[in-house]
């Protein structure tokens, strides 16, 4: 009995069929591709002129162009509102005024005095010019009080403050020199003097009751 091998059973057809699930792959993933394009070609932005609306919004004629502006027209003052009030004016010479328990009148002011003094033995030279103001003062108080010339102050033209001059009252005709204490309903006649520049206008005189006493001005022009 002889042996004869079984034949080889043929190949199935490989390549051909690799080829058909080519196509059958290729095909939806061209169509994605093709997808992908054409969405994003529906993503590019548009531009589209602005449509005019009237106040209703709904379209209408383009807006017309702004007039010119017109200039505010000037404010006039109303003529009834009161103007502000006006700074006080000092009192003057002769007029009585009052700080502390004292009340001041101012009499007399005299200026330009090269040298004071009624004794010659007691003249004072001036810096620059001698100013003397005469002031009676009277104590309304119900005490005894004390009064001194040096808290006196003066004031010129320019605004410039000066001290009163002690010393140089000393040698003068007057109640109170230097201090003294005046009593209740007394009256008493007192000399300030100041030794200015020469040129220099005695403008206001700042009376005192003390030292330490707000003080009140008095004009002397």
């Amino acid at each position: 009995m002889s042996y004869h091998p079984a034949a080889p059973t043929p190949a199935a057809p490989i390549e051909k069929k690799s080829k058909k699930w080519r196509w059958i792959l290729g095909v939806p993933a061209l169509l994605i591709v093709l997808s992908i394009f054409a969405n994003l070609g529906d993503h590019e932005p548009k531009t589209t002129e602005p449509v005019a609306t009237d106040s209703a919004g709904a379209p209408g004629a383009p807006d017309a162009p702004d007039a010119p502006a017109v200039p505010d027209a000037p404010v006039v003052p109303n003529a009834s509102e009161p103007e502000p009030d006006a700074p006080a004016a000092l009192p003057g010479i002769g007029m009585p005024v009052r700080d502390g328990k004292f009340e001041f009148t101012v009499t007399n002011v005299e200026s330009g005095l090269a040298a004071v003094g009624d004794n010659p033995y007691l003249v004072e030279k001036a810096q620059g010019q001698f100013t003397i103001v005469t002031v009676s003062v009277l104590n309304t108080s119900n005490e005894p009080k004390g009064l001194s010339p040096d808290s006196q102050e003066m004031y010129d033209a320019e605004g410039r403050k000066f001290s009163a001059d002690t010393s140089a009252a000393i040698g003068l005709d007057t109640d109170v020199a230097i201090w003294d204490e005046i009593n209740p309903g007394n009256s008493v006649s007192m000399k300030v003097v100041f030794d200015m520049p020469v040129g220099a206008v005695p403008a206001e005189i700042e009376l005192h009751d003390s030292m330490f006493s707000r003080g009140t001005r008095v004009s002397l022009r």
